[in-house]
This record gives structure tokens, sequence and C-alpha cells, in this order.
């Protein structure tokens, strides 16, 4: 049975279980698959895959630090605080931030904080998705919860466009963090790019790209799950 570690570089617009699915082709029939936490589908850069016994790590992993990339546009917002849904514009007008005035905002989202869900989140409401629910029209409310963001730096700014880098604790939505931090700053916000460059020790540079892998290569790849 294969087992072991494979470090994705997951493409852009395939959901995570899609990624899975595609890996599970690539290896011997009944081979056990699984992630250790999920990409937004719009999202590129490290996914966990674990295979065999390896599964057994995955709470462990999901545990681990993430550090992501994210770009932000300030002053506009979606519905489902990324690019996923259009944009509306805040109103009014506002005067954009200095840089100061964002790393002074974006220090306070440092530490642990309360932080709320996106509605268009797969949290579950009764048994079904809150996303399913928002799609459907109906009003959906989620409780913020207790998440930890170790750092935050501004990498590049030029507005309306933001780039951060962002080491989080487990559960953190890096959508959220672009809204709340749009709303701190009183200009509106929403994600329009997210890349995770790490999770724990594993790092993006380890990471082969899903396009890469063929069945008579993908063995190469797969690391024994020790670390």
């Amino acid at each position: 049975m294969t087992e072991g570690l494979l470090i994705l570089d997951k493409p852009a617009w395939i959901s995570s279980a899609q990624a899975v699915d595609r890996i599970k082709r690539l290896l011997p029939r009944g081979s056990k698959v699984g992630h250790a936490g999920t990409l937004d589908p719009f999202a590129t850069g490290v996914l966990v895959l674990l295979l065999g016994r390896a599964t057994r790590h995955c709470q462990r992993i999901m545990d681990m630090p993430k550090t992501y990339e994210a770009r932000i546009r300030l002053g506009a917002t979606t519905a489902t605080d990324d690019i996923e849904s259009p944009e509306q514009p805040w109103q009014p007008p506002p005067a954009p931030p200095s840089r100061q005035q964002i790393e002074q905002a974006a220090q306070s989202f440092v530490g642990w904080i309360q932080q709320r869900p996106p509605v268009y989140s797969a949290i579950k409401i009764s048994g079904r998705r809150a996303c399913d629910r928002a799609r459907r029209g109906a009003i959906v409310q989620l409780e913020p919860r207790p998440v930890r963001i170790y750092s935050i730096d501004v990498l590049d700014y030029a507005w309306p466009d933001l780039n951060l880098r962002i080491e989080c604790g487990r559960g953190t939505y890096i959508r959220a963090l672009a809204r709340d931090l749009g709303e701190k700053l009183n200009v509106g916000g929403y994600l329009t790019a997210l890349r995770r460059t790490r999770i724990g020790p594993f790092d993006v540079q380890q990471a082969v790209p899903l396009e890469s892998l063929t069945s008579q290569n993908i063995e190469r790849y797969i690391h024994a799950a020790e670390w």
C-alpha cells in the first residue's frame, strides 16, 4: 500500500477535494488519500496530502501554523469576501489610507482574536453548509470564533491593492481578515488572490505542481511521514 506525505502545489480553480481525487487516479486502486487543511478553489499553494496510514497525522498537521501571501482589494466589498461574487464599491468613495495606517490597523488583528467566518463557508448550520443556505437566499448568521494570528506584514501597497504575508493558526479565514481589515480602515476590502506558502515545516519550495504528476513519477514525490 502506498503511504506517506505528498506536498502538493495546488493550482487555482480546483477544490482541495478535486485535487485529492486527481491524485487517487494516479495511485493503485483502493489507495487511501486525505488532505490536511482545505484551500478555497481560487487559492493556490501548499496542500499536504496524506496517503495510507499517514492519514493518522491529519489533525497534527492541521494544528500547525500556516503562512499565506494574500492580495486584498481595498475600496470595495463582495458578498463572498473574495473574487467569486460581484464587486460592490464602498460608499461614499473612500480616501486611500496611508501605508502607516494600514500597518497599524493590521497589527490590531495580531494575537488571539474573535473572527466571524464568511457567510459563504462550509461551516454547517443544522446539518447544512452555510454557503448552501446563503445561495438559496437564507439569512445566515455565524458566531465569531477564536483564532490566532501570529504576524501580519505588509509586502506591497499601491491603492487599491494591498499585499500581505500572514502567519496564522488553524481555522483562520483570510477572506474574513480581508473583510475585517477593510472595515477597520473604513474603506471596505475583499480577497483577490491567496497563496499558502507554508504549513509547519512544509514549504511551497518542497511542493510539486499537480500538473507535473503522473502515475509513473508520483512515487518519487511521496515522503515518509516523519519530521
